[in-house]
């Protein structure tokens, strides 16, 4: 028998905090060029509109990259993160989610310590290279529900979904690590320290993570009986192509898709536009709008493991249907960050208030740990890593879309009034998902989850394996 230490850590703990980590890895790769960027063009703000502003220093070669050849930079991760997101959850289940989500962070590290070199070639280089990462980066998020699904009891899912809140973390922690690397070593160590972070995580990640409890090498038989046991046969082992024809007729698929929909343009929105909104119309300067934009994320964060608790909570006291809840948790994560939105479209005059509405309502999304992020789970667990790589893909489309959204509403003049009506877009793309989800979502187990009948009943996952 194995030695087992005095102090026994449960393994789906230290899959949990991988998946935190791994997700955290994905949003350093993402939006560290966000950033980086600054330093790395041609500062010409002081030619524009015959005014003087205070100049960045050098920091490391600079190029003259128009905004329409940054605007192309920093969207190439998206066009490469949507392929990929896709085919994903199929490709982890086929594959195996530990090797599928390793690997492709390993190969995405390396590159992003390649960014520099790229950008020294030419701008196309750097494309290329935010192209893959974004390529290798979209099986993330589907590996990891992959995962959630053959590791989580159903009364501890919502924390489990809520590790991968990591890539809020991610987002929150990158932006000012990034600012001290560049003034302190030179923008180009900001891509080599995080490349190599990524390869001593996914060192961590491959000695830590199994593809299921049944492959992990040091489990406690304990533990692992009590995982399987509690996931019942709602499992296979069997290796299977999704039922597409199913999800494609399937309402509560598509009250799925719509629903993370609204939650990621609210997301992808305050990425992509909150800086600045909080500096050119709110008057704040760069440094305190990097602050401030943190701040809505920090409050996701919390808000999420706090939700996601209470959603396990009242799953473990039975008060609640599993649809019951997913529904009721739809107006936190969903109806009260619209409402929010509106009352920031008619009200959001002082930027401080403005500020204090964007955080509450982001903080409330957090519940989004127990609506759309967890519903998958319920839906299909044979399945939930290619229904979260479809939802997923879908979902990042508001990362392009919501920057275009506010650039046709600000092109002639940038002032609050021209804010007003992307603050109702964003409310309605909140609201109406929640509505949809209410009148047709469910917390059920669908019939296409089920193996097929000729498959033996020793090909379920049970507690004699």
């Amino acid at each position: 028998m194995a030695f087992m230490p005095c102090f026994y850590v449960p393994k789906r703990i230290n899959v949990a905090i991988m998946l935190f980590m791994a997700c955290l890895l994905s949003y350093m790769m993402r939006v560290n060029l966000s950033i980086n960027i600054i330093a790395m063009v041609e500062d010409t703000s002081s030619h524009e509109n015959g005014t003087e502003v205070e100049v960045l220093p050098d920091y490391g070669p600079r190029y003259n990259w128009t905004q329409s050849d940054q605007a192309l930079l920093l969207g190439a991760y998206f066009y490469g993160y949507m392929i990929t997101s896709l085919p994903a959850g199929t490709l982890a289940e086929m594959l195996g989610a530990r090797n599928v989500a390793g690997y492709s962070c390993l190969v995405a590290g390396i590159l992003t310590a390649l960014t520099p070199a790229a950008a020294a070639w030419d701008k196309y280089a750097v494309f290329a290279v935010r192209f893959l990462i974004g390529f290798l980066n979209g099986v993330v998020y589907p590996c990891c529900h992959s995962l959630v699904s053959k590791w989580s009891p159903p009364d501890e899912k919502g924390k489990f979904v809520a590790s991968l809140m990591g890539g809020t973390f991610g987002t929150v922690i990158t932006w000012p690590i990034s600012g001290v690397i560049i003034e302190n070593l030179g923008w180009d160590w900001a891509f080599y320290i995080v490349g190599i972070f990524v390869l001593v995580v996914v060192a961590i990640w491959f000695y830590l993570v199994a593809d299921t409890p049944a492959q992990h090498n040091t489990i406690s038989l304990k533990e692992r009986e009590y995982i399987e046991s509690s996931l019942g046969d709602t499992l296979s082992n069997k290796k299977k192509w999704p039922p597409y024809k199913e999800l494609i007729l399937s309402l509560p698929f598509w009250s799925l898709m719509m629903l993370h929909y609204g939650s990621m343009w609210g997301l992808f929105f305050l990425i992509t536009a909150t800086p600045k909104f909080l500096s050119e119309v709110l008057g704040f300067n760069l440094s305190s709008a990097g602050f401030l934009s943190s701040l809505p994320h920090v409050a996701r964060l919390l808000c999420a493991f706090g939700f996601g608790a209470v959603a396990d909570w009242i799953r473990r006291r039975g008060w609640l249907s599993v649809t019951r809840m997913r529904k009721a948790f739809c107006l936190p994560s969903h109806i009260l960050p619209g409402i929010m939105l509106i009352i920031l479209a008619y009200f959001g005059r002082d930027p401080y208030v403005c500020v204090a509405i964007m955080t509450i309502s982001l903080g409330f999304n957090g519940a989004a740990t127990a609506s759309n992020l967890a519903n998958s789970q319920d839906l299909a667990p044979n399945y939930a890593g290619t229904l979260y790589g479809i939802i997923n893909c879908v979902g990042t489309t508001p990362g392009i879309f919501s920057p275009l959204i506010v650039a046709a509403f600000t092109k002639n003049e940038n002032t609050i009034d021209q804010w007003h009506w992307v603050f109702i877009i964003g409310a309605a793309a909140y609201i109406l998902p929640a509505l949809f989800f209410w009148v047709f979502g469910s917390g059920k187990i669908q019939k296409w989850n089920e193996v097929k009948t000729t498959e033996s009943r020793e090909d379920i996952v049970n507690t004699k394996l």
